[in-house]
């Protein structure tokens, strides 16, 4: 699997500045939390989403063992370096020392990243050393298949 143009993310990423905060949700201008940022990003970029994300709780983060988010997010992208994480790179935070990965968001230089922030809404932000040393995992995003790059160009003529 090789990796979407870094320059496409984060142009992708941008276009959902300003878009308010609002839980599950993955509509730019209208609403989205930081999985819904990551998923728009991902159909506007890579293609349709390959699975529906079913319903979770705003809590869904704070019991259990399992890196849940870094598990689904495994099956999809190409895994990184969280130290070698670079521009176009989704990245996923531990909010608390010891409890499982469970915000997102998407590095735009070295020293930047977007990610949907309650109360602000889609943001984009210093990756200051508070944001750095949260980071757990790190993934690319996969470059689109052959038919979805070949609708994309269809699509831009028309």
């Amino acid at each position: 699997m090789r990796a979407a143009d870094p320059n496409a993310v984060i142009a992708a990423a941008r276009s959902w500045l300003g878009t308010p905060y609002h839980d599950q949700a993955s509509l730019r201008r209208v609403g989205c939390d930081c999985l819904g940022l990551a998923r728009g990003v991902w159909r506007e970029v890579v293609g349709p989403e390959p699975f529906p994300i079913p319903p979770y709780s705003r809590d869904w983060g704070e019991t259990g063992p399992r890196e849940v988010l870094a598990e689904g997010v495994r099956r999809m992208m190409i895994e990184v370096d969280p130290a070698a994480a670079a521009a176009g790179a989704l990245v996923l935070f531990r909010m608390k020392p010891r409890a499982i990965a469970k915000h997102a968001g998407i590095i735009t230089d070295p020293g930047s990243f977007i990610h949907a922030y309650e109360r602000l809404g889609v943001i984009e932000e210093p990756l200051s050393s508070v944001w750095r040393r949260r980071i757990a995992f790190a993934f690319l995003f996969p470059r689109p298949s052959a038919s979805v790059r070949k609708q994309a160009r269809r699509k831009r003529k028309s």
